[in-house]
């Protein structure tokens, strides 16, 4: 490897030495919330080789290994400053996040915090871009169009590489609809690729039980709040904002022992919710929410106004450096040295 690519890497392994990584990882005040979501190969998910090498990592160099709940009340100021601190979340109740997740952080003694889309575990619904997803990859047609607004969505089904990017393609325009849209849209993909959707998800896509929770709960695993079906809230009306997190709140304590209140907002970027969900679970009680956006957790943030309620997470990774560089928080330190325009 040569040029640009070959700069980064060698930049990389200095930024992540154990001197560097020591030094830079002391700042107060700092955590790195790290967001996974499934797990396994077979499932297109995370590596569970990867994920326990890195929660070695994090042992073996006396990171702060904090549940969810403490951090945000450390963050608020209750409790000791926070010290080279890292917490682990994961997203939407999948049942390998009870069968190999949960496993994974048991034998590790690291605590996480899986957000749970109450209706999915119900039996209520499966999650919409599994449903793409699916349709994408057994329907035998080579390419599908579809209505998209005032034009048309034309999707390349040719080779497994082409299938994948129209599964991106076909989820990301989803994202910018409305519930009713997402449901015509899919049920017209469906249709156009003539594949026929199951009623509930076929096994690849199937939720964790709710007794399957509280067994990784008695194990260590715990448990938020993810809305009831996972919509983005902002493209709902003010009475399924209010339903999907009330209710997804509700069930959770009515399921576990020690629900964690503190919510994470479907897909999480910034548009995806407003001043009006934040006044939801403020009248709830909670304690805060986390988002997508990447970026640090950090005291000044937590105090500024709703600042408890837009903290941030960095989405795990499969390449070990780049977990590194965002636990040590040697990202400010890398935006800073790496080439510009990179």
């Amino acid at each position: 490897m040569t040029g640009p690519g070959r700069i980064r890497r060698v930049m990389m392994r200095l930024l992540t030495s154990d001197g560097v990584t020591a030094l830079t990882s002391r700042r107060r005040g700092v955590a790195s919330i790290f967001m996974l979501h499934r797990f396994g190969r077979d499932m297109n998910g995370h590596d569970p080789v990867s994920v326990r090498n890195f929660l070695a990592w994090l042992r073996r160099h006396h990171f702060e290994l904090l549940d969810l709940e403490e951090l945000f009340r450390r963050l608020a100021g209750e409790g000791a400053p926070l010290r080279r601190a890292v917490a682990l979340t994961i997203d939407d109740g999948y049942w390998c996040q009870a069968e190999v997740a949960a496993p994974i952080f048991a034998e590790s003694g690291v605590p996480v915090t899986t957000f749970l889309t109450t209706g999915f575990l119900d039996g209520t619904l499966w999650l919409w871009w599994d449903q793409i997803e699916y349709v994408l990859e057994h329907t035998r047609r080579e390419r599908v169009s579809l209505p998209a607004g005032e034009q048309r969505l034309d999707l390349d089904l040719r080779g497994p590489d082409r299938r994948e990017a129209a599964t991106r393609l076909m989820t990301g325009y989803c994202k910018a609809l409305s519930e009713a849209e997402r449901l015509a849209a899919i049920w017209e993909l469906a249709e156009q690729a003539r594949v026929p959707l199951p009623s509930s998800p076929p096994a690849a896509y199937r939720p964790m039980t709710w007794h399957q929770a509280r067994r990784c709960e008695a194990a260590g695993m715990r448990f938020g709040p993810h809305t009831v079906t996972h919509p983005i809230l902002a493209r709902t009306d003010d009475a399924q904002a209010q339903r999907e997190i009330r209710l997804s709140w509700e069930r959770l304590r009515q399921e576990v022992s020690r629900p964690v209140p503190v919510f994470c907002y479907p897909n999480g970027r910034a548009e995806d919710f407003g001043p009006r969900e934040i006044a939801i679970l403020r009248r709830l009680g909670l304690l805060g929410a986390v988002t997508a956006e990447p970026g640090y957790a950090t005291t000044l943030g937590f105090a500024e106004e709703n600042g408890a309620f837009r903290v941030p997470r960095f989405s795990y990774s499969e390449e070990h450096d780049e977990n590194i560089r965002y636990a040590s928080h040697l990202e400010l330190l890398w935006q800073q040295v790496r080439p510009r325009g990179r």
